[in-house]
């Protein structure tokens, strides 16, 4: 027989990265951090978006990362 569990289930949060202005190298390693801190045991998925175009200076498009974990 199964044993019962008493404890909160679990939530799955997700923890959005998002600038317009930022590098990728930027936003990729605060994503890291936070990644890190989260845990192996709790992380579900890291996803990436990008939307918008971007001048000469490579400024404009919005770009988005997603760590997607367990609480």
């Amino acid at each position: 027989m199964p044993e019962l569990s008493f404890e909160e289930p679990m939530m799955v949060k997700c923890q959005m990265f998002s600038s317009n202005t930022k590098s990728w190298d930027e936003l990729m390693a605060e994503a890291a951090d936070f990644a890190t801190q989260v845990g192996k045991d709790r992380l579900i998925n890291i996803a990436v978006s990008e939307a918008g175009g971007v001048d000469i200076g490579g400024v404009g498009a919005k770009g988005s990362v997603f760590v997607w974990y367990w609480e």
